[in-house]
């Protein structure tokens, strides 16, 4: 049997591509701006994780343009061997002093971080806990860790008690998102530090959608909590508030040491490129020193999910600037989707396996340097396109 012969028979996406119903890969021909351009056509970003604003900041783009110029385009190798530059020293000091932990340790992708953590922490003979809607990146951590891995309904405290009372005497790691990303809900972090320290669990928190977002000072979900000495590890990535790429792990320094000798994914990886770390360090600095962009991101979240309850959209368990909107099928997500974007509005259907079936939605997501202006733009557009689906 041909390998390839599966490619050939995969034409579900071309039938959707025909039926002018594809919405991925789009090409945006701009910054990540509240507006952007997309195929020549400028529309209303409601699909973006710059939920500060930041990758168009002037101190952060400076500082990238100043890396470059300095160090070049990149480390030509590992962190491990020759690629560790002082800026990369720097930036985990900053990441380690922001989250108030011992060490930090950097990669070069979030995915690649919950690789290298999950993997270099947990082996054969211990166990992972990780709620059902966990991140891709954090199933396949598992699988890469050989450890048994046990999977606990989503935020159900019943569930995920009863699967560590199974476990005994083993090592312990429980997985959860500090805000998932599709439905934008938030990890009841009391109740699994409480169940995490009754059982002899570790708990690790995977913060992508938190940093920049939650807690007082924007330091995430632990600091939403007053739990940040509880938490064991933290990781979290530079694609979303932070403005660039690539991810980190913030931890007591005996594990960060332990993780840097033993990690797979980043041993083998080349280390972030200058630009890249130099950003981030900007934007550090840029949300400690304008906390009212952090003000600001809330103001807009409250406004629109307000008005869209006041609308009748269902807007889930949503605490977040992620805001779902609930369409139910997967016809009606794809039609919502090009009404919208007929419309001028960028927004991301999530359909099966992003989400369960018969529950397909709309993610809309939020920004600090959103106007109001486009936001009641986007309002009364949202309003329509609801009344012609029938879904308000």
């Amino acid at each position: 049997m041909d390998l390839f012969e599966k490619c050939r028979k995969y034409t579900a996406v071309k039938e959707i591509m025909a039926a002018g119903f594809y919405p991925y890969f789009r090409v945006v021909e701009s910054e990540q701006n509240p507006e952007v351009i997309v195929e020549g056509k400028k529309m209303i970003m409601l699909g973006s994780n710059n939920y500060l604003g930041l990758t168009s900041h002037p101190k952060v783009k400076d500082a990238a343009v100043a890396a470059v110029k300095k160090y070049g385009s990149g480390c030509a190798g590992s962190r491990f061997l020759n690629g560790t530059l002082d800026i990369h020293v720097k930036l985990e000091e900053k990441l380690a002093a922001f989250f108030r932990k011992e060490g930090a340790l950097t990669f070069s992708t979030g995915y690649q971080t919950n690789l290298g953590i999950i993997s270099s922490l947990a082996g054969k003979d211990d166990v992972i806990f990780v709620d059902k809607l966990d991140h891709a990146s954090i199933f396949d951590a598992c699988r890469l860790s050989y450890a048994e891995l046990k999977k606990f309904k989503h935020n159900d405290m019943t569930s995920l008690e009863y699967v560590l009372k199974e476990n005994g005497n083993r090592g312990k790691l429980v997985v959860v998102d500090g805000v998932y990303s599709m439905e934008g809900d938030i990890a009841p972090l009391p109740d699994i530090v409480t169940l995490c320290k009754k059982y002899g669990a570790r708990l690790m928190v995977d913060d992508a959608h938190g940093v920049g977002v939650l807690g007082k000072t924007g330091r995430g979900t632990a600091e939403h909590f007053g739990l940040e000495k509880e938490v064991d590890v933290i990781m979290g990535t530079y694609s979303k508030s932070l403005a660039s790429i690539g991810g980190f792990v913030v931890a007591d320094e005996d594990i960060i040491h332990y993780m840097k000798h033993t990690s797979r994914p980043l041993i083998f990886s080349a280390s972030p490129p200058p630009a890249s770390v130099a950003s981030v360090i900007a934007a550090l600095e840029v949300i400690d020193s304008e906390p009212d962009r952090l003000a600001r991101l809330w103001k807009n979240t409250h406004k629109m999910m307000k008005a869209f309850k006041e609308m009748g959209y269902d807007t889930g368990n949503s605490e977040t600037p992620i805001i779902p909107l609930l369409m139910g099928e997967q016809d009606r997500a794809f039609m919502m989707w090009k009404i919208l974007s007929e419309e001028g509005v960028f927004v991301n259907p999530v359909v099966p396996p992003g989400t369960q079936a018969g529950r397909c939605l709309i993610r809309t997501s939020y920004m600090a340097t959103h106007s109001d202006e486009m936001l009641d733009r986007v309002l009364v557009i949202l309003e329509k396109a609801g009344k012609k689906l029938g879904v308000i």
